[in-house]
C-alpha cells in the first residue's frame, strides 16, 4: 500500500540506520588500543615481503601468517624470518582461495593484502567480514560496482579498511601539505599528479634484468610483468591513478569538506610497446602481434565541490624519467616537483622560480621531523615506514584510519570512469558519493594524529 510523506521517512530512515549506520558509527569508535598485533600477510611477492620486513620492525608486531601460490615467494619470506631470528608463520599456499582459511584460521588481528590488483576487492570484502582490520595496497579498480562493494563490507562489518597509499607520506609531498594547511600558497587553485614511469621492461621482463639495475629488480619486475602487462593489452584509461590523486586529494580535503564531481579522459593512440617489443625481439617475436589498448599517455581533468581543477596523467609505454608530476597552484604562488620549484607572491623574486628545498626543509612535517632518520632504510625513500607505523597506530587502536575505505573507494573510481570517458570520446563521468553527504562533516585528519 502507498506510504504517507511522514510513513516514507520513517520508513527510510529505519532501514537506512539497518544498513549504513552500525558501520559509521563503529567508524568513529575506538576501543582499547592492543599492546601487540597479530599480522597476516595475503600476498608475499616482492611488495608483500618489504611490508613484512617493515611490519617486523616495529614494536609490539609480529607476522604469524602469510598466504601466497608461489612456492619461491613463500621461500624466500620464510628466509627473512629465518635470518631475524623468528618463529616461522603459518603458510596458506593451498590454491588462490586458500587466504580464506588464514581469514578463519589463524587468528590474526589485522592483514594486509599485498595482490595483484583483480584480487584486491575480493580479498579486502571477505576480509573485512572476518572481522580483520585491513590494509589494501593501490592499484585502479575495475568497475564502480566493486568500489562501492568496499564501501557496504565496511558498513555493514563495521571492520575497517586502511588505504595503503604511501605516497601520501612522501617526504616533499608531506611538507608542501604543511605549507597547505599554514596557507603560503593562498587558496588552492588547480592541482596536477600521476603516475609517469616507463615500464616497458617491466611489462616485457624475463626475470633476468631490467632498467641494467641487476638481477633483483628484473625478478621484480619478472613478477609483475605476470599479471601486469595483461591490462595494457584489454584496458585504455588511468590504470594506476591513486599515486598521483593521493597526495593532492588531501591538500584539498576531499571527503573531508569537498569531494570529486566529475572527470574527462583522453588517451593517446599506442604505440610505445609495440615499438618496444620490434626494438628489444624483432619484428617475427610473438608479442610483436598483440594489438594494446593502452594509449601511451593518459590525460584525465577532474572536477571539484569547492572549484579545484585536478589533471592527473598515467604514462608507462614511453621513454621517460620517473616522475609523479605533482604541481600545487594556489591564489598565491606553487609548487612543482618535476622541477624541484617553487613560487610564493611577495616572497620569491618576480617572475622566478627559487629552488623548493630551502622551503621544504624548513616546513618539513613533524612526522619526518621526528622520525626521518629511523625511516631512511625503509622502502621507497622512507615513506614506506610511515604508512606500516600509522597502520599498526590505527590498527591496535582499532581507530578509523587516515585514509579510509571512502578514500580509497573514490579514488580507485578514477579508472573505471577514466575507461568509461576515454571509450565515448572523453565524455563526462560523474564520481558517485560514496560517503552518502558525510563528506560535508567528516574531519580533515590525514597526518594529524600525535604518536
Amino acid at each position: 500500500m502507498p506510504l504517507d510523506r511522514r510513513e516514507f521517512f520513517q520508513t527510510s530512515l529505519g532501514t537506512l540506520a539497518a544498513t549504513v549506520l552500525p558501520g559509521a558509527l563503529h567508524a568513529g569508535a575506538v576501543s582499547a588500543t592492543k599492546e601487540t598485533l597479530s599480522v597476516g600477510v595475503i600476498g608475499s611477492g616482492l611488495r608483500g615481503q618489504s611490508h613484512i620486513g617493515e611490519l617486523l620492525g616495529q614494536p609490539g608486531v609480529s607476522v604469524t601468517a602469510i598466504a601466497d601460490i608461489d612456492p619461491e615467494m613463500v621461500r624466500r619470506t620464510k628466509e627473512i624470518f629465518t635470518k631475524a631470528g623468528l618463529s616461522q608463520p603459518t603458510v596458506y599456499d593451498q590454491g588462490p582461495t586458500d587466504y580464506k582459511r588464514l581469514l578463519a584460521e589463524s587468528g590474526v588481528d589485522a592483514v594486509i593484502i599485498a595482490t595483484p590488483w583483480q584480487w584486491h576487492t575480493v580479498m579486502a570484502v571477505d576480509a573485512m567480514h572476518a572481522g580483520k582490520y585491513t590494509g589494501l595496497e593501490v592499484g585502479g579498480a575495475f568497475s564502480i560496482d566493486e568500489c562501492w562493494e568496499l564501501v557496504r563490507a565496511h558498513e555493514q562489518s563495521g571492520t575497517h579498511l586502511f588505504f595503503l597509499e604511501n605516497v601520501c607520506y612522501r617526504r616533499d609531498v608531506m611538507a608542501v601539505l604543511n605549507m597547505v594547511r599554514q596557507g603560503l600558497f593562498g587558496e588552492l587553485l588547480h592541482l596536477e599528479g600521476g603516475y609517469q614511469h616507463d615500464l616497458r621492461a617491466v611489462k616485457f621482463n624475463d626475470g633476468k634484468s631490467a632498467y641494467g639495475n641487476g638481477v633483483e629488480f628484473g625478478e621484480k619486475a619478472f613478477h609483475e610483468a605476470r599479471w601486469r602487462t595483461r591490462h595494457s593489452q584489454y584496458r585504455n584509461g588511468d590504470l594506476y591513478p591513486t599515486h598521483g590523486l593521493g597526495p593532492v586529494a588531501n591538500m584539498i580535503d576531499i571527503n573531508r569538506g569537498n569531494r570529486l564531481v566529475g572527470l574527462t579522459s583522453m588517451a593517446t593512440k599506442s604505440r610505445g610497446l609495440h615499438k618496444y617489443v620490434v626494438e628489444q625481439g624483432g619484428a617475427d617475436h610473438p608479442n610483436a602481434k598483440v594489438e594494446f589498448a593502452l594509449g601511451d599517455i593518459v590525460t584525465t581533468m577532474i572536477s571539484t565541490q569547492n572549484g579545484e581543477t585536478v589533471v592527473l596523467h598515467h604514462d608507462t609505454n614511453s621513454p621517460r624519467p620517473y616522475s609523479l608530476g605533482f604541481r600545487v597552484q594556489g591564489t598565491q604562488g606553487l609548487w612543482m616537483d618535476v622541477n624541484d620549484s617553487l613560487h610564493l607572491e611577495g616572497t620569491s623574486p618576480a617572475h622566478q622560480w627559487e629552488p623548493a628545498a630551502k622551503y621544504l626543509e624548513r616546513y618539513d612535517h613533524p612526522y619526518w621531523k621526528k622520525d626521518g632518520e629511523i625511516a631512511a632504510g625503509a622502502g621507497h625513500g622512507g615513506m614506506d615506514y610511515f604508512l606500516i607505523k600509522d597502520f599498526v597506530r590505527v590498527a591496535k587502536a582499532n581507530s578509523r584510519p587516515p585514509i579510509d575505505v571512502y578514500d580509497g573507494a573514490t579514488w580507485l573510481a578514477v579508472t573505471p570512469l577514466s575507461e568509461q570517458s576515454v571509450a565515448t570520446g572523453g565524455t563526462l563521468q560523474l564520481f558517485p558519493d560514496f560517503t552518502r553527504g558525510r563528506w560535508m562533516e567528516r574531519p580533515a585528519d590525514f597526518a594529524t594524529a600525535e604518536w
